[in-house]
């Protein structure tokens, strides 16, 4: 006879998540390391009950924004490189939805989180309840089907027992590599009080391994065959490397076969800025050494990307003849732009690649030409990064003090506006997995709660996180939740007076400054924020600085203190670091304006170059 225990949903819910773990570097931890939640009437009174009695396994942190809290859970599962994961839990209404665009960067980045939020009531009894969103046609539907086009798993528990088969099938996506991403779970008030005899073997400890699914061996000999062929191979590193494990075999693959190695903007920290075989960032955020070299390559091999129009310069930076092999864990990403699929987990794949390679190896005329580009923009970088007594520091000046003063272990992180190309350029990552810039969804909000997310995924190293200003308006609330729960991070603020990358990407499309810089907005009067001030009020420690050296020292000042530490400087918005690939936008076919017209004939010639595919 099968032993039962009873317990509530929610009980019942809290307990199995409780009892799920994982081996990280040899030692078994809890697969979910806790919960960020805002409690609501949707689930105050039964998810809390479960997760207050369940909080020495299962800690739970509060959130100040249900958005932002959910971004902390996606900063704290990059890095951790999707090895151990965060549950984000809100009530209905306004709150599941605030999590939507955290659940589409956790989609778009392939990110594991666990969403759960509150629902309706399954008898429809006190219909309409507070918070719903009725649809006349379809009473099933709610505001927690917004989740739908957002996440990789989506469920709505109707009856108590069918947490039984659900939560299973949620942590396997969670722990895919081929389908990871966001899962969602909504619960219906009336079903969360609900108790059910539940067989005890359903909380038995179970510890996960991540698979590493090895590839086709024909498609993989194909590969190997098409590899040595190649007179001007490149490889393109991307997020999925860093996730794989794979740093090292792909550094070292790529230094003995002597093949240029750029990265993504999800890939950069795969290797030090010094490696041997580096050649810089690619695409549209890229290096001048990185994008000429993808010009010329004969075949690429694409390592973890999902290869974006921000890393293929809208699919134009690459020769027309130029043959893919696309080693990647997800069918989907493998097998764009006619890529040879190598399907498969991205460290088995490059190990079986590099046995099946014999003594082949790149022309060292490739080679050395990959090293004499990556030495012009290690010169160029360090022009542009040089002080100057120019009033107002560059982006770059900024990046380079900061990083001169970074550790090897500190983790940088960035997400929207002028920083990441910022970053991807001028930031020379000294140790592997030290670089978090969010840029699958480009997410203004990412970089404080990933910044306290981070935190708490490694108390031993600071996450160093840079934004602008307007970046910071949009949402600065985890300031407060990092000094509340003692998770330290350093942040840089460059204000630069308003959505600077914007205003250039309007500028260099023919149009006038408008909307986006504060001065060219519709108000009384402009006005700049002291965000040293505002910071300090939320409990942070803060200093506002006037020049480069005042920054150096400010950063180091910060390295040595015992919270969240807040550093301002004035940055100039309109000088921006070069090596940009070109990017295809939309620009008016017609316009007054000569600009938008002229603007308009340079999209379409570059549209010329572009590469067809699907």
């Amino acid at each position: 006879m099968t032993k039962t225990i009873r317990l509530t949903m929610t009980q019942a819910l809290v307990r199995y998540l409780s009892n799920q773990f994982t081996v990280i570097d040899g030692s078994k931890v809890p697969l979910f390391a806790g919960v960020f939640a805002i409690f609501g009437h949707g689930n105050v009174t039964c998810l809390s009950e479960a997760l207050e009695a369940a909080q020495d396994m299962l800690p739970t942190w509060r959130g100040q924004n249900e958005q932002s809290m959910a971004l902390a859970a996606i900063g704290f599962a990059k890095a951790k490189r999707r090895r151990q994961i965060m549950i984000a839990a809100t009530s209905i209404g306004p709150g599941a939805l605030n999590m939507v665009t955290a659940a589409g960067v956790a989609h778009s980045n392939r990110l594991p989180v666990l969403m759960i939020a509150g629902d309706t009531f399954v008898s429809r009894r006190p219909d309409p309840v507070m918070q719903q969103v009725e649809h006349f046609g379809d009473p099933t539907i709610n505001v927690n089907d917004a989740f739908k086009a957002v996440t990789r798993y989506w469920d709505r528990i109707v009856h108590p027992e069918q947490i039984i088969s659900s939560l299973p099938q949620a942590v396997a996506v969670l722990l895919d590599p081929a389908d990871c991403g966001p899962a969602f779970i909504a619960l219906p008030q009336d079903m969360q009080e609900v108790a059910w005899n539940y067989p005890e073997s359903f909380f038995e400890p179970t510890v996960h391994a991540i698979p590493r699914p090895r590839p086709d061996r024909a498609r993989l000999d194909e590969a190997v065959r098409l590899l040595k062929t190649a007179k001007r191979p490149l490889i393109i590193s991307g997020g999925g490397a860093r996730y794989s494990g794979a740093e090292a075999a792909l550094a070292k693959f790529a230094e003995a076969r002597g093949i240029p190695l750029a990265e993504t903007i999800a890939g950069k920290g795969t290797v030090t800025h010094d490696h041997p075989a580096h050649v810089g960032p690619i695409g549209i955020v890229g290096s001048t050494s990185a994008n000429a070299l993808a010009g010329e390559a004969d075949v690429i091999l694409a390592v973890g990307t999902r290869l974006m129009d921000f890393t293929t310069g809208s699919w134009s930076a690459f020769s027309p003849d130029a043959k893919f092999v696309s080693i990647n864990a997800a069918r989907w990403d493998a097998t764009k732009h006619r890529a040879l699929a190598v399907v498969g987990d991205a460290l088995e794949a490059i190990n079986e690649v590099e046995a099946a390679l014999g003594d082949w190896k790149a022309d060292s005329r490739w080679t050395e030409k990959g090293k004499v580009e990556f030495a012009k923009w290690n010169t160029a970088l360090d022009g542009f990064q040089k002080p100057t007594n120019d009033p107002v520091p560059t982006y770059a000046q900024v990046v380079g003090v900061v990083n001169s003063k970074a550790g090897e272990r500190d983790l940088l992180i960035t997400a929207a506006g002028g920083l990441p190309g910022e970053v991807m350029k001028n930031w020379r990552v000294k140790e592997p997995n030290t670089f978090d810039c969010e840029f699958g969804f480009s997410c203004m909000g990412y970089e404080i709660a990933a910044g306290w997310g981070a935190a708490m995924a490694d108390p031993t190293r600071t996450p160093i996180v840079m934004i602008g200003d307007g970046t910071y308006m949009m949402m600065n609330s985890d300031v407060y939740s990092s000094v509340l729960a003692g998770h330290k991070m350093i942040l840089i603020v460059c204000d630069n007076g308003g959505y600077a990358v914007i205003n250039r990407l309007q500028n260099a499309k023919g149009g006038a400054s408008f909307n986006n810089m504060i001065k060219d907005c519709r108000v009384k009067e402009p006005f700049s924020v002291d965000f040293a001030k505002h910071a300090e009020a939320m409990g942070a420690l803060t200093r506002r600085v006037e020049s480069l050296a005042d920054l150096g020292q400010a950063v180091e000042w910060a390295k040595g203190t015992d919270r969240t530490t807040v550093i301002t400087i004035v940055s100039d918005g309109y000088t921006w670091t070069p090596g940009d690939a070109w990017w295809d936008v939309g620009v008016p076919q017609v316009s007054e304006r000569a600009e938008v017209r002229e603007a308009h004939s340079a999209q379409a010639e570059g549209r010329k170059r572009q590469r067809i595919g699907v």
